[in-house]
């Protein structure tokens, strides 16, 4: 490998170790309602979307908050020397992907038979520092 892309591969590799993320895998909701939940949070400040997680009606959001404090506390671990409260931090990237697809059979009349489809999820969050120019917008608005 060349000097530029060994050097190009360090730097990848150092932003990699700083990201906090957490996954949740083969979670037992459909990918289209969990992805309604994500798309409320994504990109906003942790704290206000734990609040808005706590109080959503969607039973996806329960599954969600517990996986965001999870990154929360990743990030935590990566990041000894700095308090939480003088951070401020963000969901910077949230994805939802289809997991595998459990197929089951309903019986229906004249001896027929409807397939059933139970969907599940891979959930990803990832965490980071807000940079100083949003912040800046934030307290401007």
């Amino acid at each position: 490998m060349g000097q530029r892309k060994h050097i190009a591969a360090e730097q990848r590799k150092a932003e990699k170790k700083q990201k906090a993320f957490a996954i949740l895998r083969d979670c037992p909701t459909s990918p289209r309602k969990m992805r309604l939940v994500a798309d409320m949070v994504r990109g906003v400040e942790v704290n206000k979307a734990l609040g808005m997680l706590r109080y959503s009606k969607k039973e996806a959001s329960i599954r969600l908050e517990k996986l965001l404090r999870s990154a929360i506390a990743n990030w935590e671990a990566k990041n000894e020397g700095l308090r939480l409260e003088d951070t401020p931090l963000c969901v910077k990237e949230i994805y939802v992907d289809s997991a595998r697809m459990l197929k089951r059979i309903q019986p229906a009349p004249q001896g027929r038979a409807h397939r059933i489809r139970k969907r599940s999820n891979h959930v990803t969050i990832v965490v980071d520092k807000i940079a100083e120019k949003e912040v800046k917008q934030e307290v401007n608005q």
